[in-house]
């Protein structure tokens, strides 16, 4: 199956762009911060239509360096979807 990701990461957000059908759990997340990070937008969301799939509660990000990011955290892709995280604090 074919994937793309499209990943933007910025001192005080995230945003992630999923391009398949298929959920994706436990994806890690690259991170520049740690702690808890919320989601802000998800456009999988029943308010657009969608399957309502995602962190809705959030991500505890850890010191785990992935691709030249201090931190990581487990995350849910929802299908066809685009998600911004921001720092919970």
């Amino acid at each position: 199956a074919i994937r793309i990701i499209l990943l933007s990461i910025r001192c005080c957000n995230c945003t992630l762009s999923y391009f398949s059908p298929v959920v994706r759990e436990g994806w890690r997340l690259p991170l520049p911060s740690g702690g808890r990070w919320v989601e802000v937008l998800n456009t999988d969301s029943r308010f657009y239509g969608g399957s309502d799939m995602g962190n809705g509660l959030g991500i505890q990000a850890e010191r785990s360096p992935l691709r030249g990011q201090p931190f990581s955290a487990p995350v849910t892709l929802p299908p066809l979807a685009t998600i911004w995280l921001v720092p919970a604090s």
